[in-house]
């Protein structure tokens, strides 16, 4: 199966890799271990991931890489919202643009998964609090279009301090770090 993963640095596989090979070139050490999707085909091998993420991207801009993500594809995950709560935009909005992936996709015909929006180590209580109404929105759009959730922000939270990753989890505090995006691959596709 061909699935396209479309969002932001998350689905990129940053700060250390970057499916724009102009990116990688600017990386000192591009690592394709850090993108989730490498391990979760190393995981299951009966699927093949294209990655379509871009660092900094909002939602919106996302969705405009929608019809370009999809050629090809039985499958796609979008994932998104981070840089919507970073720039401060209401999270109503990056919460329907989601929704309106979700429902362009499935009216093509394609299966579709939903991600939640990871803890942020770097963010302040706003942005915590953001988050965790922009991730209460995505469960209800997964719930309400009866798709799939992968659960990334459960995956590498603190357990006592929820609203952080865990430190070995991230390298940045922004992003996951080698050993994140493996627990997020490995689990990506459980629900699937």
């Amino acid at each position: 199966m061909i699935i396209a993963c479309l969002g932001d640095s998350i689905t990129a596989g940053s700060p250390l890799w970057d499916p724009d090979p102009k990116v990688r070139k600017r990386i000192d050490d591009p690592d394709e271990r850090s993108q989730w999707e490498w391990w979760a085909m190393r995981k299951h091998g009966e699927i093949e991931l294209r990655n379509f993420g871009v660092h900094g991207e909002r939602t919106d801009e996302i969705a405009k890489r929608f019809e370009q993500a999809i050629e090809g594809v039985e499958a796609i995950v979008v994932q998104g919202g981070i840089n919507d709560v970073v720039q401060g935009r209401p999270v109503e909005q990056a919460a329907a643009n989601l929704a309106g992936m979700l429902h362009r996709a499935r009216h093509k015909g394609l299966r579709v998964a939903l991600v939640d929006v990871l803890p942020w180590n770097n963010g302040d209580s706003r942005a915590a609090a953001d988050i965790e109404k922009l991730n209460e929105l995505i469960r209800a759009i997964a719930d309400g279009q009866g798709v799939p959730l992968f659960p990334f922000n459960a995956t590498v939270a603190d357990a006592a301090r929820p609203t952080r990753m865990r430190e070995a989890l991230t390298d940045d505090g922004d992003h996951p770090s080698v050993e994140g995006h493996r627990l997020l691959g490995e689990r990506a596709f459980e629900p699937f």
